[in-house]
């Protein structure tokens, strides 16, 4: 078992000051962009935006409606981070100087993509929202790679960033699929029920990488899984019922969701083992 630590590196000068205050106030200003531009104030929700394109129904890959409310709990986490980072006795914290630049990045980028789907751009969307996984994706590799520091503050980063990434894994594979629909480029051979498994096959195996990854990790890796779990469950519910059914890609998105819960689990408790 990996023992926290205190984690004090440096004494706290001006720019960890600096540090707490933007990403406080960053991420303030980003929650509450994506909330207003995603329509929850009453303006045109994503869905209906540029032409619909990313609605549950535009393609095999898209989620079913229900599948967004993982964004509350993102938010809710995105912003007890902002608070708890920016406490004076934080100042220090090693995985916060790391990371805190990171998460404020992701979250600014998830507003620019909100505004970008709102100017009817879905190929900037896709540009956009793979910025925001490699982002997402660096700042998981930094916080397998430190050791936890106080407990409180360590679950609350790693939870928080790990339904994030796994959530934008999965939305950034719907993304690209909603463009290259919108883009007519036609079924490319397979057709859209065989490319559709194809990319969910692809996303079994990203969370399997994921797992095997962040094995020490549970505190990061298993949010990572369930939050792709869930987005994965979602496709395959809205391709069983509604109006774009499709079995195929239903089935494979069941067996992509059970992949993803079950294999950070098994990581973990294999890691644990040895």
């Amino acid at each position: 078992m990996e023992t926290m630590t205190a984690a004090v590196g440096r004494p706290a000068t001006s720019r960890d000051r600096v540090r707490q205050v933007t990403v406080l106030v960053g991420a303030a200003v980003a929650i509450v962009g994506a909330a207003i531009g995603s329509g929850a104030f009453g303006g045109q929700p994503v869905a209906e935006a540029a032409g619909g394109a990313l609605s549950a129904t535009a393609t095999p890959l898209a989620p079913d409606g229900p599948a967004f409310s993982v964004w509350s709990v993102i938010y809710t986490g995105l912003a007890v981070f902002a608070v708890v980072q920016a406490l004076p006795r934080q100042a220090t914290d090693r995985r916060l100087r790391a990371v805190a630049w990171w998460v404020l990045a992701s979250m600014l980028l998830n507003a620019l993509w909100i505004a970008v789907v709102q100017a009817d751009s879905v190929g900037g969307s896709v540009l956009v929202i793979v910025a925001l996984l490699a982002v997402l994706a660096t700042t998981y590799v930094k916080l397998v790679r430190l050791p936890h520091t106080g407990r409180a503050t360590s679950v609350v980063t790693d939870v928080t960033v790990g339904l994030y990434t796994g959530w934008v894994s999965v939305a950034t594979l719907a993304n690209t699929a909603a463009f290259l629909a919108a883009a007519e480029v036609g079924e490319l051979g397979l057709g859209a029920t065989g490319w559709s498994v194809v990319v969910l096959a692809a996303a079994a195996v990203l969370s399997v990488a994921y797992a095997v990854f962040g094995r020490r990790r549970p505190t990061v890796v298993l949010p990572i899984g369930f939050a792709m779990g869930w987005g994965l469950l979602w496709i395959g519910l809205g391709r069983s019922n509604g109006p774009l059914l499709d079995g195929t890609v239903a089935t494979a998105a069941f067996v992509a969701a059970g992949v993803a819960v079950l294999a950070p689990v098994v990581a973990t408790v294999a890691a644990r083992r040895r």
